[in-house]
């Protein structure tokens, strides 16, 4: 049985959660008076089902349930997990607090708070020790950090338990140890903001100049490895103390105006707005986020091959999502499960389709899974003995396109103490896209020439070959090029 999130507001932060939470397989109730509610989360879901599974190497599980409440005890009771994203205002978090631990006094409330102290959205509450600020980062369902702030009334069990269900829905909680106004993040955008403001009145940037200084320079260095590992190498082979050394002087110099701010009024304001509608208004909100979202896929998809920063924590969730998967039958006269696969961005071509050589790469993972299956893994490889492929034969039966999940089944055609003659079938939703026979020797890879397999391999890979000679043989089996279908 699904899990339940319930959802205290459905606006930008509110459907970004409920898109995490849904494409993670959750049940997901929202509350959000807003007539336009529905319409607005829906285009939120419309981008997370674009971009999110697009991040994963292995399929989300399949998506929850989504159901829009009446009000905010039909949200919450028996829900499991509640996040509050309703407008920054005290005194209405504080009313929505009351009425969610009216039904659910012991059931964790993160809020999405991005300036209230914990202590602060505690106050009068019939439970404190439940209540915490979990706040994420827009887009929250492709972003990964979400700082958990906890107060001392908090029940450290529940800030634990708390944390465990951001991980299974792979977020990254970063545990804030003394809560403070803003919280980490945002007190230093809110530096860097400042600053940005007084450039633009001045006349100094504009915001176009501004943004491109930022995303040609030091942004890049941020995404991957934040402030002060950027700083560190700056410092050179001496490290940290000699950046120090040579730029901490300059902190007393009146270079920036953080402790000032402009007058916030209408020409301010007029101004900002006139150069952003110039700089981006050729776009929709909607496009946008589209953009937006695409790039963040490419960075956080490198950031994920090298398993480095934001990349760590999709390559642990896709682990955990492995881990969940069901063993696969081995000894049973059925075709074998082997790889799960998300179509990604790269493997497209210009035509919009998977391309061929993803498709082989599909099937590499399927044959890949199945050695390790029967022992032939890295440890074995390592022994000096592995199964080398001598052919393949791929048919191209139908067009993967982006975001399509693939399972890759493996058929054992015949086995024997050198040889392994398999057949890899590329499905989308139990249909066939691909095939691909391959014959595989096992060889002794210092002697270079084939051998016999370990007996501990062949007492695995025999019973398989023997329950899936009651299979039909594959019509394409022993296909060649060119070869008309029958």
């Amino acid at each position: 049985m699904a899990k339940v999130a319930a959802i205290i507001g459905g606006g930008v932060i509110g459907g970004g959660w409920a898109a995490r939470f849904l494409l993670n397989g959750w049940d997901v109730r929202v509350f959000d008076p807003d007539p336009e509610a529905p319409r607005k989360l829906g285009e939120v879901l419309a981008n997370a089902r674009a971009s999110l599974p697009a991040l994963s190497d292995v399929p989300l599980p399949p998506e929850g349930r989504l159901s829009f409440c009446g009000t905010i005890t039909e949200a919450v009771e028996g829900a499991d997990y509640i996040q509050e994203s309703v407008s920054e205002r005290l005194e209405l978090k504080h009313r929505v607090f009351a009425q969610i631990q009216q039904v659910a006094p012991a059931t964790p409330v993160g809020s999405s708070t991005s300036g209230f102290k914990p202590s602060e959205l505690q106050q009068g509450a019939a439970n404190p020790a439940t209540i915490f600020v979990a706040h994420p980062f827009n887009p929250v369902y492709l972003l990964p950090l979400a700082e958990v702030v906890p107060s001392p009334a908090s029940d450290p069990a529940l800030i634990e338990r708390a944390k465990e269900t951001l991980r299974s829905i792979g977020m990254f909680p970063l545990h804030v140890r003394k809560e403070i106004d803003a919280h980490i993040a945002d007190r230093f955008l809110e530096a860097v903001w400042r600053e940005a403001l007084w450039l633009v009145k001045d006349g100094i940037a504009t915001t176009e100049e501004i943004d491109e200084a930022i995303r040609m320079g030091f942004g890049l260095r941020w995404g991957q490895m934040g402030l002060f590992e950027t700083y560190r190498i700056a410092g050179g082979e001496a490290g940290m103390k000699h950046f120090l050394a040579q730029f901490g002087p300059c902190l007393t110099w009146p270079w920036t105006k953080l402790m000032d701010v402009p007058e916030f009024n209408d020409e301010l304001v007029d101004l900002i707005a006139g150069q952003s509608d110039a700089q981006s208004g050729a776009h929709t909100i909607r496009e946008l986020e589209r953009i937006r979202d695409g790039n963040l896929i490419g960075f956080l998809r490198v950031l994920k091959d090298r398993d480095w920063g934001a990349g760590r924590v999709l390559k642990a969730h896709d682990e955990r999502l492995r881990q969940a998967m069901p063993a696969p039958s081995p000894q049973t006269a059925q075709p074998i499960e082997m790889a799960h696969m998300r179509v990604l961005p790269g493997w497209i071509d210009y035509n919009g389709h998977m391309t061929e050589s993803r498709y082989l790469f599909a099937a590499s993972e399927t044959s890949d899974a199945f050695l390790r299956l029967i022992g032939s893994d890295l440890d074995y490889v390592a022994g000096g003995h592995s199964y080398y492929t001598a052919e393949t034969h791929i048919m191209h039966l139908g067009e993967a396109k982006l975001g399509d999940a693939l399972t890759g089944s493996v058929q054992v055609l015949h086995a024997d103490e050198k040889r392994l003659h398999i057949f890899i079938r590329i499905a989308r939703a139990g249909e066939d896209v691909a095939t691909a026979e391959q014959m595989l020797l096992h060889v002794d890879m210092a002697a270079g020439r084939t051998c016999p397999a370990a007996p501990e391999v062949l007492a695995r890979l025999m019973p398989i070959a023997e329950a899936h000679k009651a299979l039909p043989r594959p019509a394409a089996a022993g296909r060649h090029v060119g070869q008309r279908k029958a």
